[in-house]
């Protein structure tokens, strides 16, 4: 998804980051915001939304991506997270990265436990401000 992504789309990528990030819920602009700046997917089984993921592209000397994939409680332990992961992996690397990483709301245990089995490991807990559950920034080992 571009920044050229239907407003549907848009709305299906946004109720999946809201319902998985409720302490930091995104307006539909900060969403088309996002689609101009990263590479956004949707995940779907026959019609039905699963999930959504982000690929920020490489930036920096290090040529460092960041991959997120989400996937909807209900469709948890089912196999999406790990196709998204891998769609998301496979074009950071196509967009020049070198260093992997994500970012996980501490209380995401299924996300946080996802990147920790996919090799990810933990760089940096912190609070952005106003927030009460700290992010946990981790890097593909």
């Amino acid at each position: 998804m571009d920044g050229d992504a239907s407003v549907q789309d848009l709305r299906d990528w946004q109720h999946v980051h809201n319902t998985i990030i409720p302490t930091h819920v995104l307006s539909l602009d900060d969403v088309r915001g996002r689609a101009e700046r990263n590479h956004l997917e949707l995940g779907y089984l026959d019609g039905v939304l699963v999930g959504n993921s982000t690929v920020r592209p490489p930036e920096g000397d290090t040529a460092t991506a960041t991959v997120i994939a989400r996937v909807l409680d209900g469709h948890r332990r089912q196999g999406f997270g790990e196709k998204l992961y891998v769609r998301g992996l496979e074009r950071a690397w196509e967009l020049g990265a070198r260093v992997i990483e994500t970012v996980v709301l501490e209380s995401n245990t299924d996300g946080l436990r996802f990147a920790l089995k996919h090799g990810f490991v933990e760089i940096e807990r912190y609070l952005l401000e106003g927030d009460t559950i700290p992010w946990i920034d981790l890097r593909l080992a």
